[in-house]
């Protein structure tokens, strides 16, 4: 029976109930808020402190009782980084790893093309194949990928430091599942117009792969900015060094100077933060549409 149809004094008496289910739902809801604030500030607390502490004065670093806010703020320790300890040459080689380390999507983004739309031979089994790849630890293949870039020429090099990180069987899983889902039919239809697999895979798949492209970027970006181990093997003179590898060595030469360590600590974290900011929207979508949980 609609409400319209009920009796005035029937309709008068549902209506408090439904006012106290309505704030009750409010009530959770915003019990729930709270709860969720409280876990992101705890959560961020050290980010912000990181932050701050960047730019404080030593005497304010070492103070007790520590305070977040820097009451006098320097951007001292910061130049120091780029000026004395050559944090700037760090900074550089990164960046010079991380965009090699971009070519690799295209790489990926082919094997999985591959795999979600060929049918050939032996198909299942190189993917298996190429998934129990994630399972060697990389410290096991370190000894062998040197003595191969050794017999090259490659060693102490940025090509040599970003080679061995360009594929990963992780990313080439991500390109396939979410390519499964492209439909055969657009590919259909391009060949039908003509178009070759060079020119539909450019034209047509990547366009459509955006999402993923985005989830690539960051976990690319990732891996290369924060990569310590194989850089420190591989780089014999510290020119070749990467930010990480600088930030360690500058955790050893400096002991007793909270603001440097956090000022080195910041310039690691920040664009990371600001990149996955940045792609966050498109991060989730790209997880969503691959099927990974």
């Amino acid at each position: 029976m609609r409400a319209e149809t009920l009796p005035p004094e029937v309709v008068v008496a549902r209506q408090p109930a439904v006012a106290r289910r309505r704030r009750r739902v409010d009530r959770g809801k915003l019990l729930v808020d709270a709860l969720l604030l409280v876990g992101a500030a705890a959560t961020s607390l050290p980010f912000f402190w990181m932050v701050f502490s960047a730019v404080k004065p030593r005497s304010e670093a070492t103070a007790v009782p520590p305070h977040l806010l820097p009451q006098e703020p320097t951007w001292e320790y910061v130049r120091y980084l780029f000026t004395t300890l050559d944090f700037g040459r760090y900074l550089v080689n990164t960046v010079v790893v991380v965009l090699i380390g971009f070519v690799g999507l295209f790489f990926m983004a082919m094997a999985g093309y591959g795999f979600a739309k060929f049918r050939f031979r032996g198909r299942t089994a190189m993917f298996m194949v190429v998934l129990a790849t994630m399972m060697i630890p990389v410290q096991v293949t370190m000894i062998p990928t040197y003595l191969i870039l050794n017999s090259v020429g490659l060693t102490n090099t940025l090509v040599g430091i970003a080679l061995p990180t360009l594929v990963s069987a992780f990313g080439i899983f991500l390109f396939r599942e979410f390519m499964s889902t492209i439909p055969d039919e657009v590919l259909e239809a391009a060949r039908i117009d003509g178009a070759g697999e060079a020119r539909a895979f450019l034209s047509i798949v990547l366009p459509m792969s955006g999402p993923i492209l985005a989830v690539q970027t960051v976990l690319t970006f990732i891996a290369g900015w924060n990569s310590f181990l194989w850089p420190l093997v591989i780089a014999g003179e510290q020119s070749k060094y990467t930010l990480s590898v600088g930030l360690a060595l500058l955790n050893q030469q400096v002991a007793t100077n909270p603001s440097l360590q956090m000022a080195g600590a910041a310039v690691m974290v920040v664009p990371i933060v600001v990149l996955f900011v940045f792609f966050q929207r498109y991060i989730v979508q790209g997880f969503t549409m691959s099927g990974l949980k």
